[in-house]
């Protein structure tokens, strides 16, 4: 018999939630998300009696006899049905009474831990929540609004936390074990994944995922958050079409990749386009577009092929344009040669703090690359082959905007020349929420003569001319 000690358990209620095995189809049955947002979050003291009900589910089922193939076939949601009855079942025998409300979450518990992802189901479940952060077994923290908070779920220990990173890599073919305690992952719906477990964490086994929307945004979302404005979205646009090199940089967390994503809808259906990426994330709509993912070594150590190498091959792949999720090594100095020799309107994301720190950072990782070239042979590269930098800024309120738009202009002496198109200026904060605005500097770019050259034309209001600008007269 299983003991329910809830606190909460003996809350009566006159609604009748359906339960999960009476459902007709999969499409009746209640969601993750709509089971736990119907009840209030669990106190962290009730946890130790929720994995005691989960083992109880999961050692009747293991009881049982393995059900034949071909009931299998002709019911493809066996397991979640005969889960959902035997979780009934306990909780029909338990010692108190349990509300309906109270079944479906706890069923929903164990279905999660059994056939999903444990206790980080109901966050996965949860649009509202942006990362989620897994310190060892005991603490599970979560990313709301860009802002921190503890949640009172937990695993029951490390062996627990384990066994859900085993589930969400072995699709992959990926491993976190003794002799590769780090990994780099994603789930099916593109959502990033790390993980790494001790000796290299002394405090347990940690998850950190970063959710991405199951609906890709577009720059009209951005617009309407506010992290760019229509002008700008302009210009970015009229970049993309007439294929300008162009790095997105920022730090962790400011939304590179989500930028990225948005830059390559912009690109015209009868291109060519070759996605390169440690964890494929990028969700390109257009039709002609390969997806190049990097693997890692196998248990002999061998067998690991890097981005570099996959930039390597690309170039024998016919792209009109490569997208690179990310360089943070040596492959930097090969996408600058891509980008030097006619793969024209190639994308990469790079972490730095500001548009002048993303050159020194390229420079850097060039000189990562193991080919002893001088620092003027590479600022030489950088300036010939990236045209734009767009830099993405996290503010104290969590919202993500675009803070300064670039133009490479050229080599003067040793230092690459750039100016700055557009520059959020700040209006303080209100309220708690930063105010300010992307603002164009009245620069005109050199990119107008390559807007010229596709038949691009951009109204002069789009740089501030011909406009009354904040603050002036």
């Amino acid at each position: 018999m299983v003991r329910l000690r809830f606190g909460r358990t003996n809350e009566k209620t006159t609604e009748s939630a359906p339960r999960p095995e009476e459902s007709e189809s999969p499409a009746a049955r209640p969601t993750a998300a709509e089971v736990f947002a119907a009840t209030p979050p669990v106190p962290a003291g009730v946890a130790r009696e929720e994995h005691e009900f989960i083992q109880a589910v999961q050692q009747r089922l293991l009881a049982e006899p393995d059900p034949p193939r071909a009931k299998l076939d002709a019911e493809p949601d066996y397991f979640y049905k005969r889960i959902s009855a035997i979780a009934n079942e306990l909780l029909q025998t338990s010692e108190r009474v349990v509300s309906e409300r109270e079944r479906a979450r706890l069923t929903q518990l164990a279905l999660a831990d059994i056939l999903g992802f444990g206790p980080i189901e109901q966050f996965l479940a949860d649009e509202s929540v942006s990362e989620i952060m897994v310190n060892g077994p005991r603490q599970i923290w979560i990313e709301r609004g860009g802002r921190l908070f503890e949640t009172g779920a937990s695993f029951q220990d490390d062996e627990h936390v384990r066994r859900i990173i085993s589930r969400i890599i072995a699709p992959l073919g990926r491993r976190c074990d003794d002799s590769s305690p780090m990994v780099d992952a994603r789930l099916p719906d593109g959502s990033r994944v790390n993980a790494i477990i001790p000796p290299l964490c002394l405090n347990g086994p940690s998850l950190t995922i970063r959710k991405f929307s199951k609906k890709p945004l577009t720059v009209d979302d951005l617009i309407r958050f506010g992290a760019l404005t229509p002008e700008v979205a302009e210009f970015i646009r009229a970049c993309v079409v007439a294929q300008l090199n162009i790095v997105v940089a920022g730090g962790t967390g400011t939304g590179k990749t989500t930028m990225l994503n948005v830059l390559s809808s912009f690109i015209p259906d009868d291109e060519r386009i070759i996605t390169i990426e440690n964890a494929a994330e990028l969700k390109l709509m257009q039709r002609h577009v390969v997806t190049l993912e990097s693997r890692p070594a196998n248990l002999e150590g061998k067998g690991a092929i890097e981005i570099r190498d996959l930039m390597i091959n690309s170039l024998r792949m016919r792209p009109n344009r490569i997208v690179v999720g990310e360089c943070r090594g040596g492959e930097a100095l090969d996408m600058l040669q891509a980008m030097n020799t006619g793969h024209d309107g190639s994308m990469t994301t790079v972490h730095a703090n500001t548009a002048r720190d993303t050159l020194s950072r390229m420079e850097t990782m060039c000189l990562m690359a193991g080919m002893d070239l001088p620092a003027r042979a590479i600022r030489e590269q950088i300036a010939s082959a990236v045209n734009i930098i767009v830099h993405i800024e996290r503010h104290q309120d969590g919202s993500r905007k675009v803070g300064r738009i670039c133009e490479i202009t050229g080599l003067e002496g040793d230092v690459i020349s750039m100016s700055d198109i557009f520059a959020f200026k700040h209006g303080g904060v209100v309220d708690g929420k930063v105010v300010g605005a992307l603002m164009p500097t009245g620069v005109r770019p050199r990119a107008m003569e390559r807007f010229a050259q596709h038949e691009i034309t951009l109204s002069p209001q789009v740089f501030g001319y011909g406009t009354v600008r904040p603050g002036t007269r």
